[in-house]
């Protein structure tokens, strides 16, 4: 990647972030010379099967531009304050890192711009992509915004919208907006550098959204829930944590079945909700309201693959549901 140097007397910037959503920026950042003269990002943690220590992607990214790196266990360790004071910045970049001690996001004179992943004030907090899909929405945005006190609700410097496809995974989303949230934050920091660019304060919308951490039990298949309703949770969990449910097949002892991408169905045969169908190659659960075919899972014990290559190789082909699914509503009387 060619980057053109920074100019002399470039205002200076520390970046602060961890995950690969982060390293976008940074690549950014550097590509169109701005003058970034460290990068703050988490410690080494023990990780994998032999807990061998692993950096970030940030700090490997970083040590590739061969930036300063610090990696603080707490923000508020004196140590760590004296070092960030020296670098002298004139503004900190934050993108997916954790939360601030006034005592940081305050110092630069222009401040902290924050890049977070919604249109603010809608979905605040920490998985914003996610909810966004779970939710069903077929548009969503970045903003970049100064931190304050409250999580979120900082002056907004820049927006910018994109639309959902219906079949986007969270993963998919991600990815596209790390692209745009950095050319986004490129141009936030070109205008306030250059005097153009002023902030506005969040407008609290007649609609918002909360974006709270994700759990294990977030992903939690609920076949009482509407077909449409469970695609956009296997979507917006997808890659990461994923959605699951127990399934039972006759003959076996219940087990967990990850399912990462899955389409709405066509067929419309009447069962009850919690029961899984095998036709030909495709494997279909009933939900509440109609039918979804489970396009790519994971067994227990097993790897991700194609649901149809998991069909092929199953001997029980009937009788499969999800673990305690309720039972089915009584008959109505003729």
């Amino acid at each position: 990647m060619t980057s053109a140097p920074p100019a002399a007397h470039a205002p200076r910037i520390v970046f602060l972030g961890t995950p690969r959503f982060a390293v976008g920026t940074l690549n950014a950042l550097v590509t169109a010379g701005l003058n970034v003269v460290a990068v703050v990002t988490a410690p080494d943690r023990p990780a994998g099967r032999g807990l061998a220590l692993r950096c970030s992607e940030v700090k490997e990214r970083a040590l590739e531009l061969g930036l300063p790196i610090l990696q603080p266990e707490k923000l508020k360790d004196p140590d760590f304050l004296r070092e960030l004071a020296d670098l002298r910045a004139d503004v900190q970049v934050v993108v997916a890192f954790r939360m601030l001690p006034e005592v940081v996001w305050n110092a630069p004179a222009l401040g902290t711009i924050n890049l977070h992943a919604s249109l603010l004030p809608d979905y605040r907090g920490a998985a914003p992509i996610n909810w966004a899909i779970i939710n069903g929405e077929r548009t969503s945005g970045v903003t970049t915004f100064r931190l304050q006190h409250a999580i979120d609700t900082g002056d907004i410097l820049l927006q910018e919208r994109m639309d959902i496809s219906p079949d986007e995974t969270a993963g998919e989303l991600h990815d596209r907006m790390m692209v745009l949230g950095a050319a986004l934050m490129v141009r936030t920091l070109q205008g306030l550098f250059a005097g153009t660019l002023q902030a506005r304060p969040q407008e609290e919308a007649v609609r918002t959204h909360h974006a709270p951490k994700l759990s294990t039990a977030t992903g939690l298949i609920d076949p009482l829930r509407s077909a449409q309703a469970t695609h956009d949770l296997i979507r917006g969990l997808s890659p990461y944590p994923g959605t699951w449910c127990q399934w039972v097949i006759p003959g076996k002892a219940p087990s967990v079945l990850k399912v990462f991408r899955s389409r709405r169905a066509t067929i419309t045969d009447p069962a009850a909700p919690g029961t899984f169908r095998i036709t030909q190659d495709r494997l279909e659960l009933r939900c509440a309201d109609g039918w979804l075919e489970l396009v790519e899972v994971q067994p227990e014990g097993r790897k991700r693959m194609n649901a149809a290559d998991l069909v092929r190789g199953m001997q029980v082909r009937e009788g499969i549901l999800v673990y305690n699914a309720p039972p089915p509503p009584p008959a109505e009387a003729p």
